[in-house]
């Protein structure tokens, strides 16, 4: 990072003067992180040590709760540090490693639900096939991968966007976010954009006709079968999909929000367009699944209540 030594740190123009509130704030933004810290932790414990729950399904969904633990210790901590600050700056090796560690959770996030939504199809249309194809080596290599691509995608922008010359150190959101970073270049950043715009083509893209292929698989099963493959159906594909819908719509929100000039909003609608898939995502996930699938349900309430 040799070029960033004429900007040694960033300033967030997002926060505004709460004045005593910034304590309350400060409390109910520690509460969310707590719950998706306890909630994600718990039901990492709860497959992990539970046999019965050593399946394909499982082992994915421990990724993806492994994934949001990692992507709101990203967000969180820094962001009760600027709530209490007077001064909001970060230095700038922090910024890149702030954006490297959500933007590999963003990433990993959509891999793994694209695995998952395949391991569903497998399991709903391949039922007799399906320990054939998903043997433990192959579900180990796809959580490996899960993990290892989006790592490697996103050491490469950093090292596209550290060596950019920039002009400026203010950012106008409330956490580094790489498109606010690369807007401060002082020259172009075409060789930036064309990578961008090659990975989200070509891989989120991919990923996306991939939930969208297994899906419409699912759907013919579901109308061609039997009431019971039905059911299977929508207990364990629902969940999958809510979290599928709710992540993909937070990501549109950021970019909205990010993208495009939205200072005639209000400040409180920004701030939740650019927050809303970093916070409501981890939040969301352990409810959900925790409810609708009856295994994780009840283990998890012999846990917390004693046995049942």
């Amino acid at each position: 990072m040799t070029n960033l030594s004429q900007v040694s740190y960033f300033t967030f123009s997002a926060y505004f003067d709460t004045g005593p509130f910034k304590y309350l704030y400060f409390t109910i933004v520690m509460s969310l992180y707590v719950f998706i810290f306890g909630s994600n932790l718990l039901l990492i414990v709860v497959i992990c040590v539970n046999r019965s729950l050593h399946e394909p399904m499982y082992m994915f969904l421990c990724s993806l709760f492994v994934n949001e633990l990692y992507g709101s210790t990203g967000l969180f901590p820094f962001l009760l540090l600027q709530i209490l600050s007077d001064v909001h700056t970060v230095s700038a090796p922090l910024c890149f490693l702030q954006i490297f560690c959500l933007y590999t959770y963003a990433n990993v996030e959509f891999y793994n639900l694209a695995i998952m939504s395949y391991d569903r199809y497998l399991a709903i249309c391949c039922p007799l096939q399906y320990h054939t194809h998903m043997t433990f080596n192959k579900v180990a290599k796809l959580i490996v991968l899960t993990w290892l691509f989006p790592i490697l995608n996103i050491v490469v922008m950093i090292s596209l966007n550290a060596s950019l010359q920039l002009c400026g150190h203010t950012v106008d959101t409330l956490y580094c976010n790489n498109y606010s970073v690369v807007k401060l270049a002082c020259f172009d950043t075409t060789i930036n954009n064309i990578y961008g715009l090659m990975y989200t083509f070509t891989v989120l893209i991919g990923l996306a006709l991939l939930n969208l292929f297994t899906y419409v698989k699912i759907l013919k099963v579901c109308f061609s079968g039997s009431k019971q493959t039905r059911q299977k159906a929508v207990s364990t594909c629902t969940p999958h999909l809510a979290s599928l819908l709710n992540f993909s719509f937070g990501c549109f929100f950021e970019i909205v929000q990010s993208r495009f000039n939205l200072s005639r909003a209000p400040m409180i609608l920004r701030i939740f367009l650019s927050i809303y898939f970093l916070t409501c995502q981890p939040a969301f996930n352990p409810v959900l699944y925790g409810l609708k699938l009856t295994k994780i349900r009840l283990i998890c309430k012999s846990l917390l209540f004693g046995k049942i």
